[in-house]
Order: structure tokens, then C-alpha cells, then sequence
């Protein structure tokens, strides 16, 4: 069987679908990097960037009485999204956007708040940022986790990795200077606790990864892409702290 893209997207809403979150994270340092931004309008209009099935999304909507929109390329998130606005009885309030981040369709300067957890570094962190300005009024607010180095001496077994999975990572100090320099004035940022990467994201994956890899026996790629998992979650056993994410709060300067 080949690895298409239909392959693909079904690996990827198996694996990730029925995760609590889709990357580190946990609704308190949503709430604290929340905690962070300045004055808003009393109804803002966010924009959630790589939503998955919204665990972020749904807490920013009980964070704001604003207008709160989801976006994810894959229709498995999205649909996780909506089930859980629902439940929750915000139909009119949240709603989900099937787009690529790479070619959001909103006007210039809609947006009062734009938020990503886990998700720009798909965009290159420097192409979002430049992006995601386009996209905020005048002294609206970008809050986004990236994956940063906290120390500059990793061991070589991790840089080798990373190199490999996302060559373009920088320390905090040099994503500090980028995000200044794409014409944003920084309000704060603190690093996720280990936690967040254990609790609602890597342990139910571990709980996972044995029925995938008997469901996709006869697929090499996709056993590929699982190993890859394995070995993602060795690296941070070993080296957390040397590196993880950094929740980044700022506004566009102007």
C-alpha cells in the first residue's frame, strides 16, 4: 500500500484525533499566557491558528465573550472543534475554518487577537509572524508557543535531531530579537512546564502507539512516522532541559 496523502490524513487523525490536545499545553498556561495581554474590545475577534480539536479554542471562549474561529487544515480536528462547541452551546460564538496557514483568506487588520499553540513553526516562525501581522489591527495581540532552545550547548544527539525534524528552531533570546524585528512589541513569555507535554499529550500518545502499529503492520511509512514518536518522546526524557516551548506574548507595534 502506498503512503499517500489519503493514507496520510487518516494516520494522522488516528494518532492525533483522539488526543486531549495535539501538542503541549494545558488550559492553565493558556489561561496565564491569556493573563498577559493588554486591553482588548469588549467583544474581540480571535483567530486560533492550527486549532486541532480545540482544547485552547474552547478555553479562550471562556476566556473572551469575543468571536473566537478555529483553523486547522484537517476536517478530523475540526470536527472534534465543533462537537465540542455543541456540547458546550456556543454555535454562533466559535466557529471552525478548514484553511491552510499558509494561505489564510481574511482581510488585512481583522483580527484583534491571533493565537497558536504549537502550530506556526509549521509556517517557518519567522513567515508566520510576518503573516499573522498582516492580519492583526493596529495594536491587536499575537500569543503563540514555539519550539526554542533553552540552552545553547544541547548535545550533539539533539541537535542531530532537531536538525532533522525542525532545522530552523532558535533560543528564546534569538526568537525575542525576530519577533521585535517583524514589528511586534513582546508583553511577556515563560516556558511551558514538563507537564504540559506529558500529561494531555505524549502519555494517552504512549497508550496509542501499540494498536497503530498493529493497525498500520503492513504500512512501512506510517510505522516510520510512529517510531518517530518513540523517539520525539526519548529526546525529551533525556533533554527537556535543553530545550521545549516558549509561549510568546506580544503586540503589533505600529
Amino acid at each position: 500500500m502506498d503512503f499517500n496523502d489519503e493514507l496520510f490524513a487518516k494516520l494522522m487523525a488516528d494518532m492525533y484525533g483522539p488526543l486531549p490536545r495535539q501538542g503541549p499545553g494545558s488550559p492553565e498556561t493558556t489561561r496565564r499566557a491569556f493573563e498577559l495581554l493588554g486591553q482588548m474590545p469588549e467583544q474581540p475577534k480571535v483567530l486560533d491558528v492550527g486549532c486541532g480539536t480545540g482544547a485552547q479554542t474552547m478555553e479562550l471562549a471562556k476566556l473572551t465573550p469575543g468571536h473566537v474561529i478555529g483553523l486547522d487544515v484537517f476536517d478530523w480536528a475540526l470536527d472534534g472543534l465543533a462537537k465540542k462547541v455543541e456540547v458546550a452551546g456556543l454555535i454562533g460564538r466559535v466557529h471552525t475554518i478548514q484553511q491552510s496557514m499558509d494561505a489564510m483568506e481574511f482581510p488585512e487588520e481583522t483580527f484583534d487577537l491571533i493565537w497558536s499553540e504549537g502550530a506556526l513553526y509549521i509556517m517557518g516562525f519567522e513567515n508566520a509572524l510576518k503573516a499573522c501581522r498582516k492580519l492583526l489591527k493596529p495594536g491587536g495581540y499575537l500569543a503563540a508557543s514555539e519550539a526554542s532552545w533553552f540552552r545553547e550547548d544541547p548535545p550533539d544527539e539533539l541537535r542531530e535531531f532537531w536538525m532533522v525534524g525542525y532545522p530552523d528552531i532558535q533560543t528564546v533570546d534569538d526568537n525575542l530579537q525576530l519577533i521585535a524585528d517583524c514589528g511586534y512589541e513582546v508583553l511577556g513569555h515563560f516556558h511551558l512546564p514538563d507537564a504540559t507535554w506529558w500529561d494531555d499529550y505524549y502519555t494517552p500518545m504512549l497508550k496509542l502507539l501499540p494498536q497503530l502499529r498493529e493497525k498500520y503492520s503492513g504500512v512501512p511509512d506510517a510505522l516510520a512516522m510512529l517510531d518517530e514518536n518513540d523517539t520525539e518522546m526519548e529526546m525529551h526524557k533525556k533533554y527537556s532541559a535543553f530545550y521545549g516551548y516558549e509561549f510568546f506574548v506580544c503586540r503589533r507595534s505600529d
